[in-house]
């Protein structure tokens, strides 16, 4: 059983189609990256997972059961956008007004361990309008979790968090699948940050998922590369386009060459026609130059 489960699902708005034909597997225990650019459906699919605007076809199931169903509503916790807090009120004061909007029991023992487990419980004390953006995000994701759910619907957490808040972020959310019985389907522009903890993606363009693998398949199907500096990179770089299939120059003024070879061989070749390699070392693409990629057409 899987915790979402989504078939031929489309969504429109007037004549325009958001979502189109989408199908979609969140395993249980996962981590699951949503990615896709501006405009190609991820907020739309989320919502309509988490039953805030309607289908206009196919099928959503989580955990087996139709998406719409009372029973398994309640195991889903969402943020989307920004969290419904009062600004003036504390931390501590939001969350229990959220507890007691969902008439959650024993709700004081409820909030103190979902601040705990966001590393919130030293702030619970603080004016929400106070508080930094990390820390909006966090208190979002705790009110999510009231109500124990087992699947958090997340969009853009990582947005402007500065590297100690996405630091925690990352803490955070491993935390909360640590025990194997919640699963996260987390949205993201940020995807060096999210290839640190997704453990399966899916990939989304104009309504249509391009793709979906785990975190096992894209670093087996990230491609391997050479990367080199030499005192005349024009020149090196010709050359190398020469006898290699590929050959480009990233933004830190490395000169990538993507074909089977080994650095030995790159060094020698260049060497032979008179220039010296001053650095060269071998490495892996990773999600973010894999989507760029694929979005351009690659393989």
């Amino acid at each position: 059983m899987n915790a979402v489960e989504i078939r031929n699902l489309s969504k429109n708005f007037g004549p325009k189609q958001a979502v189109c034909g989408l199908d979609m597997t969140v395993p249980m225990g996962a981590i699951y990256g949503f990615i896709g650019e501006n405009g190609s459906g991820k907020s739309t699919t989320e919502k309509m997972i988490c039953g805030l605007i309607p289908t206009s076809g196919g099928s959503i199931r989580l955990y087996d059961r139709d998406h719409t169903d009372p029973a398994v509503r309640a195991k889903v916790g969402v943020l989307i956008e920004a969290p419904g807090c009062f600004p003036g009120l504390s931390v501590w004061e939001n969350m229990m007004l959220q507890a007691a909007n969902l008439d959650i029991p024993n709700a004081e023992e409820e909030v103190v361990k979902v601040l705990k487990l966001v590393r919130m419980e030293g702030a619970a004390g603080n004016k929400y309008k106070n508080c930094s953006l990390g820390m909006k995000q966090r208190i979002g994701i705790a009110m999510a979790l009231l109500g124990n759910p087992t699947l958090l619907v997340l969009d853009e957490p990582l947005n402007g968090l500065d590297a100690d808040g996405m630091r925690i972020m990352r803490e955070v959310l491993t935390d909360i699948i640590k025990d194997g019985t919640r699963s996260i389907l987390v949205s993201s522009h940020l995807l060096g940050e999210l290839q640190k903890v997704a453990t399966h993606y899916g990939i989304i363009r104009h309504g249509k998922m391009i793709c979906e693998m785990t975190a096992e398949e894209l670093d087996a199907g990230c491609r391997t590369y050479v990367a080199l500096q030499t005192g005349d990179r024009n020149r090196s770089k010709a050359l190398l386009s020469c006898k290699y299939s590929r050959v480009e120059e990233d933004e830190a003024g490395y000169l990538r060459v993507y074909d089977r070879t080994t650095p030995e061989e790159i060094v020698t070749y260049l060497y032979d026609n008179g220039l010296c390699v001053t650095e060269i070392k071998t490495d892996k693409i990773g999600l973010e130059e894999y989507y760029i990629d694929l979005m351009r057409g690659g393989k």
